[in-house]
Parts: C-alpha cells; structure tokens; sequence
C-alpha cells in the first residue's frame, strides 16, 4: 500500500513523462500501480480501498483453539481438513501461514513453567493410577525421587492411609507435607477454592505429625512428579506383566511392585544423575550436604532454553530470563561461575551447583513458596471474605482443621456483622477465635458477648533475681535429742 507521498510521485512523473511504463520505472515501481493511482485519483478516491479479509479469518478461532489443546504440536497438514469442513475454501499455503502464526503467538502466551525446587524431607507427593481394572498407588519423595509403588483393591480412603502409613514404614520416617490431587477420598468439601480435608484425613496427619496439602483443580502439572511415575508404572510394572500369566491376587501384585520398586530405586535417576536409595539414607537424617562428586562442568557449550526457562548443564539446571525461551544460549564454565552469553552478550552467570540441583540465582527465591488462591464464589463466601485477612486467616486455619459444615458456619458469621455487632469487633472476634482454634460460629458468638473481659495470654517473662542477705544457719545436730536433754 503506497503512502501519500508515493502517489503524489506517480502522479507528478507522469506529469512530467505521459506513460504508465516511463512514469513506473522514475518511482521504481510497476506500471500497473501506476495506472491503478491515477484511476483513484480520477474516481475521486483520495485514500485506496480496504482490502478484503483474508480467506482464513473465519477459522482463526478453530485453529487457536486446536493449537492451544495440543500445546502447539498440531501440524497444518493435520488440521487443514478440519478447517475445510468448517468452511476454509482458500489454498493450502495460506493455511500454513495462519497456523504458523497461531503457533507462534501460542509460545509467546502459553504458561511457562519453572522448575520445582525441593527440600530434603520436605514433600512426600502421591497419587492413584488405574489400568486395566488394577488399582496403582504411587508416591514420590520429591528431593531423592524415591518411588514407591503398590496394588490396592480400591481407591478408598481406608486404603489410601494404609498404604500411606506403609509407605513411611518403608521411608523409615515421615515427610512434612503429603501433597495430592483433590481426591474425593480425602476431602470433605471446597470452600471458596479451599480445600477442607476430612476429619480422618486430619487425625491421620496429625498422629504422624504432617501436615496435608491438595494442588490447584484441573491442574495436574502442580504434581507432576508422580504422574510421570503413574506413567512409568504403567509402561513398565502392569502392562508387561498382563502380557505374561497374570497375578493370581493382590499379594503377589504387591510382591511384583516391591522387586520393580528395588530395581528402579537401585538405578541412576536420569534427573538428579545419582541413586535414590542411597539419596535416601540422607534424606532421611533431613540434612542436605554438597554432593562430594561433581561432573566435571565443560566450557562453550550450546543449549536450547527449555518451556520452564532454564537450561541443563552438568546434571544441572541454571535458570535463564523468560524471554530467551526457545532460544539457543551458550554456556562456559569455570571453575566457580557458570557464565550464560547469547548473541555474544552475557545473560547471566550462576554458581556452579552438583547433580539434580537448581541454579537459580536473582531470577527467582528459592524460599518462595506458592499460595492457593482463595476464590470466592457465593454470596456468603464473599461477604464474609469481605472482612479482610483476618476472615481469609481464619478460613484457611478452619479448612486445614477439617471443620465439617464451613460454608454454614460463614454463613452464619456473616448474619453476626449488621444485626448486633460492629464489623471491627467481628474482625477481632475472627483473629482470637484463629489464634485459639475456634472455628464454629458460637465460638465467635461466645467470643462477642464476652466483650472486653476475655483474658489475653501472654508469654512468661524472665524469672526475677534477687539477691537476699545472709542469715547465720545452724546445723541439723543441734536439734538432736542428746542435746536437747542435755
């Protein structure tokens, strides 16, 4: 499309020379764009027309949402025939270009992912398979990627915490967070996104002293870790064995899980690039020492910045600035910095770190924990959330208790704010009742007629010295009966 300028150059060397060809070849364009310019500027049309829409606007929507469902790996080849039965009429090439650029604008907005940095003892992550009517339970310690993988007759909550409490008997200790799906075993209701474990659930927990915790809905990249092992299982444990005789009972399933669990805990994980029962043994004293055996790190080495925005050097992963994603980076290493350049330039430079372990520098806290957002979606949720943080303070300590019935007992606190009360004093009533575990409504009912008499417990302070004077003392044998009688 030609600028105003432009034209008004066509128009000017035609003046001057009177053909479209001597005209085209002054302004170093084609005759036919010549002849076009004077005709608008004869029908009076100072500005060209609008160009008509392209052919694939009316399948943009088809192929965003293709490409988006599989995570930018559909092929035009693949998804053209759909597209023609949703009436794309245009050429193959232009399709291509439209998928292309569906593609890319895809990369450039998909989530990203960073890797998961795990704490030795910290996080025990768990989870049920199911495969040709066999039900597969499996767990991963995350920081030594210790598997552990059992048959269980169903998937109830009975035997979840059975094969649980067998699963630290093997352990030989307990992990401080168990973190699953939102199983329907294991919790007792959803309050505004939170989940509220059963009464069991909690008990169980509390007699092993952790503390239970449940990923994001839909979401089962928040515990990746054992799906890869259900995967794993599944390949690798159940369906070579159903090719064979199969087990006659759940016993010998488990016998078979045991040998396969030897084996794969007894091997090289590809991931940390060391042997999980031995990763074991430390993690078990919750102690987490420098490896004393590094690969040794290699100089000007190219690689390619994975989804999660971090490269793997060395066993290794060093994190990198989100916008290098699917760019090449080349990575020099000394003997204590890892120095990232690309295009000639340094990005970053990192302290060497051993086997399994995550670089990440000043891109990202290694102490940031995430936070499950609370999302409240009745009328009710959102009055009472409407009191600011001590109301969200106490619905988390509520659901983590196991209160039954939370979102009636909100309810029900929520009625307290208008009728008799102030707003301020039901938002101190809510931080005491949190403070001393609470969390019924009569609580904060019996906590808002007290008024201003409830006792406030505080700290014992440091024991008073005094120093108190001598008094002369006399020994025991001086009240003796011989010497009383004397």
């Amino acid at each position: 499309m030609k600028s105003l300028r432009d034209r008004m150059e066509i128009v000017n060397a035609y003046a001057a020379v009177g053909s479209y060809r001597g005209a085209a070849a002054l302004c170093g364009t084609t005759h036919k764009t010549v002849k076009r310019v004077l005709e608008r500027r004869q029908a009076g049309q100072l500005e060209p027309g609008v160009p008509p829409p392209s052919n694939t606007a009316e399948v943009e929507g088809l192929i965003a949402k293709r490409v988006q469902a599989t995570d930018g790996r559909i092929s035009a080849k693949r998804l053209l025939p759909v597209a023609r039965k949703a009436g794309y009429t245009g050429s193959p090439r232009n399709f291509r270009r439209a998928v292309a650029t569906a593609k890319a604008t895809w990369k450039r907005d998909r989530r990203s992912y960073r890797p998961w940095v795990p704490v030795p003892g910290e996080h025990l992550v768990f989870d049920w398979a199911k495969e040709a009517g066999r039900n597969l339970f499996c767990a991963v310690l995350a920081w030594s990627r210790y598997r552990f993988v059992r048959f269980g007759a169903d998937q109830t909550r009975t035997t979840t915490l059975e094969l649980l409490a067998e699963c630290f008997e093997e352990l030989g200790g307990v992990p401080a967070v168990l973190l699953t799906d939102r199983m329907a075993c294991l919790k007792a209701g959803i309050v505004a996104n939170v989940v509220v474990p059963h009464p069991e659930y909690v008990q169980f927990a509390t007699h092993y002293r952790c503390r239970p915790d449940f990923c994001e809905g839909a979401d089962p990249e928040s515990k990746g870790i054992v799906e890869n092992l259900c995967g794993y299982a599944q390949t690798d444990l159940l369906v070579p064995a159903l090719l064979e005789d199969e087990w006659p009972d759940l016993a010998a399933a488990n016998a078979a899980a045991r040998a396969w669990c030897a084996e794969v805990n007894g091997q090289v994980h590809s991931e940390i690039c060391a042997v999980p029962a031995e990763r074991l043994v430390t993690e078990r004293e919750v102690l987490r020492p420098l490896p004393s055996r590094r690969p040794p790190l290699r100089a000007g080495e190219t690689r390619t910045v994975d989804k999660r925005g971090s490269i793997r050097f060395g066993s290794a992963r060093y994190l990198v600035p989100k916008s290098l994603v699917g760019e090449c980076v080349d990575v020099q290493a000394t003997e204590d910095k890892v120095v990232i350049r690309h295009a000639g330039a340094e990005v970053i430079r990192h302290d060497p770190v051993g086997p399994g372990e995550v670089a990440c520098g000043d891109l990202v806290d290694p102490d940031r924990r995430p936070t499950r957002g609370i999302r409240p979606r009745t009328a009710a949720e959102i009055a009472f959330l409407g009191l600011g943080p001590a109301a969200e303070a106490f619905l988390r300590s509520a659901a983590a208790a196991g209160t039954l019935r939370l979102e009636h007992e909100l309810a029900e606190i929520v009625e307290l704010v208008p009728s008799v009360w102030s707003r301020e004093a039901v938002i101190k009533a809510l931080g005491r009742a949190t403070r001393f575990r609470r969390f019924k409504a009569a609580d904060i009912r019996a906590i808002l007629e007290a008024g201003r008499g409830l006792p406030t417990p505080v700290r014992a302070g440091q024991q008073l010295t005094l120093d108190l004077p001598l008094v002369p003392v006399r020994a025991l044998s001086a009240y003796a009966v011989r010497a009383v009688n004397r």
